[in-house]
This record gives C-alpha cells, sequence and structure tokens, in this order.
C-alpha cells in the first residue's frame, strides 16, 4: 500500500537522476574495494596480527549487511532520497575517522560506518523506479545495478597507484571527498520520492534482522581463521538459524513488517534472491583469484610478475565492461524481459570461467576473461532489479532490493570464505609464508563454474517474463506524467496503484 501526498516534489532536471545515482553507486563501490590493494600489508600498517586486521574489511562487510534492508525499509517510511543522503553521510564520516587513524580498533569503527553506504543502491534503484518514465528505466535500473562492479573496476587501479605513491591514508581522503560530491549531487539532482509505505518502522523486526545476520555473516568471514568445525563456529552458526527463524515468525504477525516474508516468498522474487546468492559467488572469484595471479613472482613458474597497479588495470576491465552492458541489457530486456537476460548472463560468466581454466599464462589472457565475464555478470546483475521491481508494489521497492543486494552480499561472502579456504588448503610455502597455487586458482574457477549452473538452472525456473509490461513498469511516458500530476489530489484509489 502506498501513502499519498497533496506536496508535489520540487522539480529538477530529469536528465541529471540516472548519472547521478549512477555516481552514487559507483562511489560506494570505491569505498568497498578501496583497500583492496593494501590487504596483506593491512598487519603491519596497523601494527597487529593478520587475523585482528581482517576486521577492517569483515566490519564493512556486515554493517553493509545489515544496512541494506533496513535502510531500503526506512526509504520506503520515510524517503529514499532522505536516506540515500543519510548513508552517504555516514561514510564520509566513517572515512573521516579512518583518515586519521592507525589504531585497529578506531579504523574498525570508521569501516563500519564506511558500510552502511551499501544502502545507496536499493534506494537509488527505488527512486529511479519512482521517478523515470517508462522507456529510460530499464537501462537506468541496469547501470544502478552494475555500478558495484563499475566502481570496483576504476577503483582497483587507481587505489594501487595512490597505496603505491603516497600514504595510504589519502584512500580514504578520496573516499571522503567522493562522498560528499554525491551527497551535494544527490541534493541538487535528485527529487525526492513522493511515493510512500504506510504504517510505523520495525524496530524489532530491524535487530532480529540485524543479530541473525551478524551471527550468519561472522562464521562465513571468520571461519577459516577459527576453523570450520570449531565450537565458535558451528554455534554461530546454529545460533543465526534460531534468530532467523524466530525472526521469520515475528515478521510474519507484524502489520507492517521491515521484511514482508510472503512477498518474499512469491515464486519470482524467492527464485530471483536465491540466483542473486550465485551471481554473488561468481562474481567475487575473479575479484579474488586473477589480481593474486597477476602479482605472484614469476619464479613460482605461474605467477605473471605485475605490479599492483598493472594488476589492477588487468581486472579493470571487469568493471568497465559491466558499464557497457547496460545500455545493451535495456535493449534485450525490453523485447524479451529480463529472465532471458538473466539466463543469458549467466550462459556467458560460465564461458568466461571455462575460458579462464587454460587462460593464465600471460597478462592479456587475464585481460580478455575479465571483458568476457565483467559482459555476463553486466548483464546478470541488470536483471536482477528488473525482476523484484516487477514483482513487487512500488511501496516494497526499497526495502525488496535492499533484500536483494543482501542476497549477493551473502553470495560474496560465502565466495570470500570458500575461496580463501581453497587458495589456503592449496598454497605451499616459502620460507613460511603460504603461496597460492595453480591448482587453487583452478579449483576457485569451478567453484564459480557450480554456482553458475546453480544460478542458470534458479533462473530457467522463473516464471516467463513479459517485456515492456508489469516489468517495465508503466504504460508510456504521457500516463507516468499524469499518475504523477495525480499524487496532488489524494484518492481512495491512489492506495491500489501498482505496477
Amino acid at each position: 500500500m502506498t501513502h499519498t501526498t497533496t506536496k508535489q516534489p520540487t522539480r529538477r532536471p530529469a536528465g541529471a537522476i540516472v548519472p547521478v545515482l549512477a555516481f552514487a553507486g559507483i562511489v560506494v563501490a570505491v569505498m568497498q574495494t578501496l583497500l583492496v590493494p593494501v590487504v596483506k600489508d593491512l598487519p603491519q600498517l596497523l601494527d597487529t596480527s593478520p587475523g585482528n586486521a581482517t576486521w577492517v574489511l569483515t566490519s564493512t562487510l556486515l554493517s553493509g549487511a545489515v544496512a541494506t534492508p533496513i535502510m531500503g525499509r526506512l526509504g520506503d517510511l520515510y524517503g529514499k532520497r532522505r536516506l540515500l543522503v543519510a548513508s552517504l553521510a555516514v561514510m564520509v564520516v566513517g572515512s573521516l575517522v579512518c583518515a586519521f587513524t592507525s589504531e585497529l580498533l578506531v579504523m574498525i569503527v570508521g569501516r563500519t560506518l564506511q558500510g552502511f553506504a551499501m544502502g545507496a543502491i536499493p534506494l537509488g534503484i527505488g527512486l529511479m523506479r519512482d521517478e523515470l518514465p517508462r522507456e529510460r528505466l530499464g537501462s537506468a535500473m541496469a547501470l544502478m545495478s552494475s555500478s558495484i562492479g563499475v566502481g570496483g573496476g576504476l577503483a582497483l587501479p587507481l587505489a594501487a597507484l595512490v597505496a603505491q605513491s603516497t600514504d595510504w591514508h589519502v584512500l580514504f581522503h578520496l573516499s571522503a571527498a567522493l562522498g560528499a560530491v554525491a551527497i551535494a549531487l544527490t541534493l541538487l539532482a535528485v527529487p525526492e520520492s513522493a511515493t510512500r509505505a504506510r504504517g510505523r518502522f520495525d524496530v524489532l523486526g530491524a535487530l532480529g534482522l540485524t543479530t541473525g545476520l551478524v551471527l550468519l555473516l561472522l562464521p562465513i568471514t571468520k571461519g577459516g581463521d577459527w576453523g570450520w568445525t570449531s565450537t565458535t563456529t558451528l554455534g554461530l552458526f546454529a545460533a543465526s538459524v534460531a534468530v532467523l527463524v524466530l525472526w521469520g515468525l515475528l515478521e510474519l504477525r507484524v502489520a507492517a513488517p521491515l521484511v514482508d516474508l510472503r512477498t518474499t516468498a512469491r515464486r519470482e522474487v524467492l527464485l530471483t534472491n536465491l540466483a542473486s546468492i550465485m551471481v554473488g559467488v561468481a562474481f567475487y572469484v575473479v575479484s579474488l583469484v586473477l589480481p593474486q595471479l597477476l602479482q605472484l613472482p614469476t619464479a613460482t613458474g605461474y605467477g605473471l610478475g605485475q605490479s599492483m597497479v598493472v594488476a589492477g588495470l588487468c581486472v579493470a576491465p571487469l568493471g568497465l565492461t559491466m558499464m557497457f552492458t547496460a545500455p545493451v541489457y535495456a535493449r534485450l530486456s525490453a523485447r524479451y524481459g529480463p529472465k532471458l537476460t538473466l539466463v543469458l548472463g549467466l550462459l556467458i560468466i560460465g564461458i568466461g570461467y571455462g575460458a579462464g581454466l587454460n587462460l593464465m599464462s600471460a597478462a592479456w589472457q587475464t585481460v580478455v576473461v575479465s571483458v568476457v565475464l565483467g559482459a555476463g555478470i553486466g548483464l546478470a546483475y541488470s536483471s536482477l532489479p528488473a525482476l523484484i521491481v516487477g514483482a513487487v508494489g512500488p511501496s516494497e521497492t526499497g526495502a525488496a532490493n535492499g533484500l536483494n543486494t543482501l542476497m549477493r552480499s551473502i553470495g560474496t561472502s560465502v565466495s570470500s570464505a570458500v575461496v580463501g579456504m581453497v587458495l589456503a588448503g592449496t598454497a605451499h610455502h616459502v620460507d613460511g609464508v603460504a603461496v597460492p597455487t595453480m591448482d587453487g586458482f583452478r579449483t576457485s574457477f569451478l567453484i564459480a563454474l557450480a554456482a553458475v549452473a546453480a544460478g542458470l538452472l534458479l533462473a530457467l525456473l522463473l516464471p516467463r517474463g513479459r517485456p515492456a509490461s508489469r516489468l517495465q513498469l508503466r504504460a508510456s511516458s504521457a500516463e507516468d506524467e499524469a499518475l504523477r500530476r495525480a499524487r496532488e489530489v489524494p484518492s481512495p484509489a491512489d492506495d491500489g496503484v501498482r505496477a
């Protein structure tokens, strides 16, 4: 149910909405990726053990996972632009905290705050649905959804260059500056959505989901350090199941739940979210494998001996290709529906990983693999928000896309844990240092292929799409404008508006 308002949103240039929101998504991705080039040096930089240093990455992952569904729901209730600006503002504060410290605990606090920016992705998709006409919506959502890969691809070489040539704290200064620019552009160019959900914010549901996610993701990300069969790891997994089951029972009894589980259980939504986990796994494997392969010394017999910056440049096409597939996706989806583009994207990802098993002996080969995988991941990521948006009402867009973004985050978390375990288990030691082996890299690619196969099966089970109808949300630009004008006059019928 949507809550209408008599206040007309302030008009802003419609042409600026898409690039500004996509820029906000890229800023979020840059924040996530900026420490990748210095990960191996973090124990020395923070004067701590390797196990403790990983909390600098884990904290961002946890807060981002918690923030995506919560910020999405708050946006549905109180205004998507307002919460988008709040997400970016918290990220700026976190970046500044990190920029002026080398203390582990303070750094973890700052990185936790940075993770809240992940809520910008579902909020941006929700704003696009509310504000854009039909003919622009498909490519716009595709660009917003793939902005994580785009930003990550661009950030890798730039962050490596900064880390090599100056103080690593400059990375956080740049992150804060980008966040401030994104806030200013959002306030100038993006209107606030007039669409609101009814009800109050489900505080108890938010606490339950937060607790359950933390209990689930902690053992996934730290299981390799603690031991997968340790009492701590197994205990946290068991506790997460108990908490999430209780949380689910509570959500089914609340009038205005944080996550509408009945909507989530719909075939289209459920299968899309499960496929999103598999796409997340496939996306992250290449990000973990290729930079290491490129930077390993040639003395290993298989390492490519490239610098940190060159390795980043070789992987950068992954993100750039994702950006260029957005308009391709829009044309394909308008004609055939997002189900087909998801299937096609997964097939291309499978081809990329299959070819990658034998394309690891030269730097140019990793570029080819990055381009192919970027095209497939771009198509797959672009399809996910369209499938979700086409299956839920306007007042549920933020929360539903927040949950979908969370599913992708769980996929990347599982990918990181499993690939990390594989690479550690197959490594050989040189002077006391564990060095990944080619067997470990190839096994990681096989894991990605298995995830792609599972995702493909889930995608094929999706209901047949209806291009240019429900999934495009509105019949025409004229009807879109008429709907906006109708908001000026409250009507009981308004509550029934659906995509």
